[in-house]
C-alpha cells in the first residue's frame, strides 16, 4: 500500500491574523513531501511513525463528530501490517508535517471523500476543512485545518476570513526572478502548541489588542492584497512594516538568536524577515528585491527559495 504524495505548505501571509479574521495565503512548497506505505517494523523510525499513527487511529475511534467518516477498520489492519508515514518533511518547522500526515489518512481512508476533481465551491471547502480541524486537533490540541486543506488541494489557498475560503490564483512565477520569498533554517523545533496559547493569553491585554487588531491586522490584509496584484514594490514596504509590528510586540516567536539578524534586515533592507506559521522556532520566512543579496547576507543559514518575481 502506497499513497499518493503530499507537500509541506508555507503560510506566506495570515499567521496569528488568521485565528481572528485576517487575510491569509498559504502555498504548496513542493521541496518537502509525505505519503503513506508499509514498512518494516523492526526499523526505528518506521516503528516510531507507525506508533503515532496508532495513537492517532485511537483518536478517531474516539471522535464521535468524524470516525463514521473513515474506514477506521481498514486504517487499523494496514497499523497492524507495519503503515507508517514517509515524510521529508520537518517536524516542528512551521511547514506542515501533521498537516500532510493527515491529508494522507483522510485521502486513504475517507469514506466518501471530497476529491479535487470535483467543483470545489466554498461549502465543500469548508467542510474539508472542518473535517481536518478535528484531525489535526489531534497533533496540535487546536488546529484550524488550513495545513492539511492545503496539502491535500495542493493549491493556493485564499483565506478571506474563517467563513470565505477558496482556492486562488498566483502571480506567475518567474524562474529567473531577482526578487522573491526564502525560507531559511532557525536550528530549532517550535512548539505551535505552547505560542498559540501565548498569543490567544496577550490579547487579553488591551495595549497587544489593540496593536494586533489595528495595525497588525490591516498591514497583513494589504500584503496578502499586494501579493495578489502583483504589487511587489508596495508588498516590499508593507512587509516591512508588518516585520517591525512583530519584531516589537511578538519577541516571544521570534528566536532569541534572530533578534539581531531580524533587525538587521529592517535596517538593510537587504532582507525583511517575518513569522513562518507560528515562529518560535523552525523556518522563518523572508522576502527580498534580491535573492542572491538577501542569501549572502545570510549565509550561514540553510536558504532555500519559495518564490521568486
Amino acid at each position: 500500500m502506497k499513497s499518493s504524495l503530499f507537500y509541506s505548505k508555507i503560510l506566506l501571509f495570515g499567521e496569528y491574523g488568521i485565528i481572528k479574521n485576517s487575510k491569509g495565503i498559504s502555498i504548496p512548497y513542493d521541496l518537502f513531501k509525505g505519503f503513506l506505505k508499509i514498512g518494516d517494523l523492526n526499523n526505528k523510525i518506521v516503528k516510531k511513525s507507525n506508533g503515532k499513527l496508532n495513537d492517532f487511529y485511537q483518536y478517531l475511534v474516539s471522535s464521535n463528530e468524524i470516525n463514521s467518516l473513515f474506514d477506521l477498520e481498514q486504517f487499523k489492519s494496514d497499523i497492524d501490517d507495519g503503515l507508517y508515514f514517509e515524510s521529508s518533511i520537518p517536524q516542528g518547522y512551521g511547514i506542515g508535517s501533521s498537516g500532510a500526515l493527515v491529508a494522507a489518512v483522510y485521502d486513504s481512508y475517507a469514506i466518501d471523500k471530497v476529491t479535487i476533481l470535483e467543483n470545489l465551491d466554498s461549502e465543500k471547502i469548508l467542510s474539508l476543512k472542518k473535517v481536518f480541524s478535528f484531525m489535526e486537533s489531534f497533533f496540535h490540541g487546536k488546529s484550524s485545518g488550513l495545513d492539511p486543506l492545503n496539502s491535500y488541494l495542493s493549491l493556493p489557498i485564499l483565506i478571506n476570513s474563517k467563513t470565505d475560503i477558496k482556492t486562488t490564483g498566483i502571480p506567475f512565477q518567474n524562474r529567473k526572478g531577482k526578487g522573491g520569498f526564502f525560507i531559511i533554517d532557525s536550528g530549532l523545533s517550535s512548539d505551535t502548541e505552547s505560542l498559540v496559547k501565548y498569543f490567544i493569553e496577550s490579547m487579553n491585554n488591551e495595549d497587544f489588542k489593540n496593536i494586533f487588531e489595528s495595525s497588525f491586522v490591516n498591514v497583513t490584509d494589504k500584503c496578502v492584497d499586494d501579493f495578489l496584484d502583483g504589487n511587489f514594490k508596495n508588498l516590499f514596504t508593507n512587509i516591512k512594516s508588518l516585520s517591525k509590528i512583530v519584531f516589537d510586540n511578538f519577541k516571544p516567536m521570534i528566536p532569541d538568536s534572530f533578534y539581531k539578524v531580524w533587525e538587521n534586515g529592517l535596517k538593510s533592507e537587504d532582507y525583511i524577515l517575518k513569522l513562518c506559521g507560528s515562529g518560535g522556532g523552525g523556518y522563518i520566512l523572508g522576502f527580498t528585491k534580491d535573492l542572491n543579496k538577501a542569501q549572502k547576507q545570510l549565509s550561514e543559514y540553510n536558504f532555500k527559495v519559495v518564490y521568486r518575481y
